[in-house]
């Protein structure tokens, strides 16, 4: 299965769970883009460089169907590619929301769109709902790894009419931005 595969790079998980549709599996929490160095002889690990926050993951037994998540920067996404990208086939959806970016676009890689949207205060699963126009309602008494599947199948049908570009260009146009947090004082 896929997110076995990827259990070594879960941190900080919220669920990693069967859906109602046989073979289909879930996980929603945070994925390692850059490991920690070893800190010890046991060979345990520092805590990670750089995340994949508020990632969403669904996986129908070795197949990657959609993952979604937030990273602080745009140059992050090449060590995304490194774990996650030989995952990525036709069919998949991947978006990913970047701090950095001024406009959403889509880039290619190989033949798998990836969707990216500028996003430097907010969630990632609420801003993934408003785009596809899901309401509370939709989610209603379905189990945590349900509602992935939800959220996945109104994506299927979404288009996303944001320009082509390529990571290389996008990268050339980032900016300063940081994650804008709030919360007590």
């Amino acid at each position: 299965m896929l997110l076995d595969r990827y259990e070594p790079y879960f941190f900080n998980s919220n669920f990693k769970e069967a859906a109602s549709k046989a073979g289909w599996v879930a996980y929603r929490g945070e994925l390692v883009l850059v490991e920690g160095e070893v800190a010890d002889a046991q060979g345990r690990r520092k805590p990670p460089h750089e995340l994949l926050r508020q990632a969403a993951v669904l996986a129908e037994g070795d197949e990657l169907r959609f993952i979604s998540g937030h990273m602080d920067e745009l140059a992050h996404f090449s060590a995304f590619l490194e774990k996650y990208g030989p995952d990525l086939k036709p069919g998949a959806i991947a978006v990913i929301f970047v701090v950095n970016i001024d406009k959403p676009f889509t880039a290619l890689v190989g033949d798998v769109p990836v969707v990216f949207v500028p996003l430097v205060q907010g969630m990632a699963w609420n801003e993934l709902i408003d785009l596809v126009a899901l309401e509370k309602s939709d989610f209603k008494g379905q189990s945590s790894a349900d509602k992935v599947v939800t959220l996945y199948n109104a994506l299927k049908g979404h288009t996303f009419k944001y320009p082509q570009s390529t990571v290389e260009e996008a990268l050339k146009t980032t900016n300063n931005a940081k994650r804008e947090t709030h919360g007590a004082v």
